[in-house]
């Protein structure tokens, strides 16, 4: 457990600021504003250790020290007599109410139950021919592991060894004023020496920031901003909880022929002016693979046409739908052969048909004028 990342602080941050962050999180977790939360009650007194050893220079010292000591109830302070030999500054001073309320206070009681891990968000690109595919891709993490040299006890054992806490005494003392207090050492339990040290491989902490590289499984049609979870690839719990699960935002590319609608695929293919005007039998792309699109005669620019099925994979296992919108395209360069052929179609054709549902849109009294014919 790091005391600094619980409270939210740089390792060299001033006491004003712990003392803000420790105010901070004291009203989003304490148990009168989250009744009957047990992970709020043990947040809460998680911080209430952090803010303690953090807030008070020795404490502090032999934290950044150290590291980590286990939490055990705080033993009975007792009065070890008085001390003269050195001179006592008034901002050092105590007030007996302070004291008295140190000396006989409880000792925050931390209850370790088990906590779930954090999640973790990754994003993940796609071209759109991969999202269409779907499949297994990597995404790389940096996520918290269970310490396997610990095994997530945050300790290791050593040989004994005198506890340099308390010098081998099994005792500390305190000041306050001239009158001197003395209480069990709290890191080696009163014993005077240590046969654990903190683990090397996480600091004490239990759990270590590593880089994996973690499978995410695309489904086939994946569409652009899809959420994919990944369970239990978060970080790892606390004290025996469940760890968290990765949660994968998939970002799909443009591409430069298909629009995508829902699981329909939008596409615009050229033809010719025979192929419209005959019909036509042309290979186009689709969802899946080559399609072909048969063309009827008489087809106009813009037109649309649907092939069934042949979108993208949908959730239900079934496909979209490919829309095809047909643009009748002229060739940039004719010879005079072709340009003669034209002329042979307009004068054959003429243009009177092609315009005339456009004329009477546009001229209705054109419709209602009488021709050379009429009577009079």
């Amino acid at each position: 457990m790091d005391f600094y990342i619980l409270l939210g602080v740089e390792r060299a941050a001033t006491q004003s600021e712990i003392k803000r962050a420790y105010r901070r999180l004291a009203r989003r977790y304490h148990p009168d504003l989250n009744p009957g939360d047990q992970l709020a009650a043990a947040r809460f007194g998680e911080i209430v250790r952090a803010y303690e050893t953090l807030s008070d220079p020795e404490r502090r010292r032999r934290y950044d020290q150290f590291g980590y000591e286990p939490a055990a109830p705080e033993p009975a302070t007792g009065f070890a007599g008085f001390d003269f030999s050195a001179t006592v500054h008034s901002v050092s001073q105590s007030t007996f109410g302070d004291l008295f309320e140190e000396v006989f206070r409880d000792a925050p009681v931390t209850v370790r139950r088990p906590e779930r891990g954090a999640d973790l968000h990754a994003s993940l690109t796609l071209g759109f021919n991969q999202a269409l595919a779907g499949g297994r891709f990597d995404v790389t993490v940096v996520r918290q592991e269970t310490c396997v040299q610990c095994a997530g006890a945050g300790t290791t054992p050593t040989a004994p060894a005198p506890c340099p806490t308390c010098t081998g005494t099994g005792m500390t003392r305190s000041a306050r004023g001239h009158m001197l207090f003395t209480r069990p050492c709290m890191r080696c339990r009163g014993t005077g020496s240590l046969a654990e040290q903190n683990c090397q491989g996480c600091a004490g902490a239990g759990v270590a920031s590593r880089s994996e590289r973690v499978g995410v499984n695309v489904p086939p049609g994946t569409a652009d901003g899809a959420r994919l979870r990944v369970p239990e690839r978060g970080n790892a719990g606390r004290f025996g909880g469940p760890p968290g699960d990765l949660y994968v935002d998939v970002s799909v590319t443009p591409h430069p022929l298909f629009r995508r609608e829902g699981d329909d695929l939008h596409l615009v293919v050229p033809i010719a002016v025979h192929e419209a005007a005959l019909g036509a039998r042309i290979e186009i792309p689709g969802g899946d693979g080559p399609a072909r699109l048969r063309v009827p005669p008489g087809t106009q620019s813009g037109q649309r046409l649907r092939l069934r099925g042949r979108g993208a994979p949908g959730r239900n296992g079934e496909r979209g739908d490919l829309v095809v919108e047909v643009r009748v395209m002229l060739p940039r360069v004719l010879d005079e052969r072709s340009r003669e052929l034209l002329r042979q179609f307009g004068e054959i054709n003429g243009a009177a048909g092609v315009r005339e549902h456009f004329d009477r849109q546009w001229r209705p009294e054109a419709a209602d004028a009488p021709g050379d014919g009429s009577r009079r």
